[in-house]
Formats: structure tokens, sequence, C-alpha cells
């Protein structure tokens, strides 16, 4: 009977399913076949700065809130070393009439070294899906380029590797670092009906009147920019957790090639000499920033399969004169749900 029962006691353990791995843990990797989901919803709070661009617009130091942002970071296991994910975000911003999906990519991550001290080093390629949605927003001399959203309208790729080591189990630090580059394209749409210009012998006169189209694409240039960032992260028991992290972003400066809008045979001459002065001025924006990013979470392991994490991050950035995405404060928190299968 002793015998029967300790059977029995073991048969159940092995049974069990073990705790899950922590979805929060910066070094997680789904195993084959399983499946994972992280959605995050945020609320920020922005008070702009005082760049050129800001000012152009009399929107100098006034504050942004609420800014709603949802983010899904997803993928599937295909073996223990090799995955295929995916990051899509989302953001709407009412005080400033800006909404749209502000980040996209899709790719694979390979578990290239797994050591028997927990050292570990992965090399990962995404594709940048900033081309999903087209660039929209409006150009006038007196407010200068008004977004509508948050999409740069270019493809293109990112390629990194992540390495770290866990200690005891329980404590992990990790850095990563990353290139993305965006190719240049006219997958865009900007608005000029509303830009009018002092012409010798015109007047002020708007350009729709001359021919040019009330709506016009241009042809952006490519772009390099690099990520890094270091994090820490603990595992207290089974049901807690928590982690720190800062991250650094470069966005570099857009710029325009020239006008990819036909003009009609029977538009004025004037223009074309006006659509070349415009490009000319918008061949290098100045519109780059680069951001540093400070994070907070902690995290409570429900079930094996459920995860709830509060989050807060705090940036900081250093805007170009012509950028619309300096601030003062930038500061946002948020709740994520985290799900494996």
């Amino acid at each position: 009977m002793k015998k029967s029962l300790k059977l029995a006691v073991a048969a159940s353990v092995l049974a069990t399913p073990a705790m899950a791995a922590n979805l929060e843990n910066p070094l997680y990797m789904p195993t084959a076949g399983e499946f994972y989901s992280k959605t995050s919803g945020g609320l920020m709070l922005k008070v702009a700065d005082s760049s050129d661009a800001h000012i152009q617009k009399g929107h100098d130091g006034e504050t942004e809130f609420p800014i709603w942002r949802i983010q899904e970071d997803l993928g599937i296991g295909i073996t223990d070393n090799f995955a295929i994910r995916g990051a899509f975000a989302y953001t709407h911003d009412a005080d400033i009439d800006r909404k749209g999906m502000n980040h996209g990519r899709l790719g694979l991550i390979w578990r290239a070294v797994e050591t028997s001290d927990d050292i570990i080093l992965d090399i990962y390629a995404d594709a940048h899906l900033g081309g999903i949605n087209k660039m929209r927003g409006a150009y006038t001399l007196e407010r200068g380029f008004q977004y509508d959203n948050y999409s740069n309208g270019r493809w293109g790729f990112d390629a990194g590797v992540r390495f770290g080591k866990t200690w005891n189990e329980k404590f992990t630090t990790s850095a990563f670092v990353e290139v993305l580059k965006t190719f240049g394209n006219s997958n865009n749409v900007i608005d000029v009906a509303g830009l009018s210009m002092n012409i010798p012998g015109m007047g002020n006169t708007a350009i729709t009147q001359l021919g040019i189209p009330g709506e016009i694409s241009v042809d952006l240039k490519s772009t390099t920019e690099i990520n890094f960032g270091l994090n820490a992260f603990y595992q207290f028991n089974d049901s807690w957790s928590m982690g720190a992290g800062f991250k650094y972003n470069h966005h570099a400066d857009n710029g325009v090639k020239g006008l990819a809008t036909e003009l009609p045979e029977n538009a004025n001459p004037m223009a074309s000499v006006i659509a070349n002065g415009l490009i000319s001025q918008l061949s290098d924006m100045n519109d780059g920033f680069d951001e540093y990013i400070v994070t907070l979470s902690v995290a409570n392991q429900i079930t094996d399969n459920v995860q709830v994490a509060l989050y807060g991050e705090y940036t900081f950035d250093d805007a170009h004169a012509n950028s619309q995405n300096g601030t003062d404060v930038k500061a946002e928190v948020g709740v994520r749900l985290n799900l494996a299968f």
C-alpha cells in the first residue's frame, strides 16, 4: 500500500506542468510549439519642448494628455532555439489630432548560444513595417508640416543581437544592440491645398491655382538608425518578479529627394520653380531626435499561462530644431497582459 501511494504521488508530480517561463524576462524565448502574447495598454503625458517646429506651430510648452497607447508583441517557437515574432503599436493623441500605427516589425530570432552556466546570445532580424500605412500630413508656410499619423511610409529591416546571463535562476542582466535601415520611397500623401506664396506679379497665390495638385507625394531619402539597451530582471518567487531597463533610440533626420507627383502639362511654368524650391528646402529636414528611455515594471504570475505586469516609462530626449517629437516631459504608465500556451 505504501509503495502504491508513493507511486501515485510521483505520478501526480510528474503530471503537474512546470511553471511557464517568465515573459517579462528580457531573455525570454518560446519553446517549440509555444505561443506567447504580450498586450500592453498605456496612458502617456507629454509636454512639448521649444523646438523651432513647435514654436512655429504655437505649440511649445503645450501639454498633450491623455495619449492612449496600445502595443502587441507575439510569437511562436518553431524549435526550442528558433522562433517567429512580431510587434505592433498604435498611438492616439487627440490634442494634436494625430493617430495611427507607430511601430511594426515581423521577423525571426535564433538562440545561437546557451551555455550550461546560463549565458545566452540571440541573433534576430525583423522586417520594418513602416510602409504598411502611408505617411500623411499637411504643409503650410505658417505652420510647417502637420502630421496626421505616425508612419514614415518606409519599409526596411532591423538586425540585432541580444545577450545576457542569469545568476542563481533569479537575477538576469542583458543587453541588446540593433540597426534599422529604411528605404526611401514615395509612400506618402501631403496636403498642400492650404499652401500659398507671394509670387512676383501675382501677389499671394494658392499654389493650386498654378496647377499643383492639392495632394502631392515626395520621394523620401533612406535612413540608418541605431538602438541599444540594458535590462535587469529579478525573480523573487514563482509569483512575483521585477524588471528595470534603459534604452537609447536614434531617429535620423528625414530628407526629400524630389517631387514624386507629376505636374499636369497645362500647369503654370512657375509651378515647377516653386515645387523645386520647396524640395530644396526640405532636402535635409533637420527633424531627427534621440531618446533615452528608462523603464520599471513589476509582474505577478497568476497562473502558469497568465501574467499581469504594471509598468512605468520616462523618456528624456534631444530633438533637432525642426523635430515635432521633442519634449520637456514624456511619461507613460500602463498594464500588460502576458499569455503563453
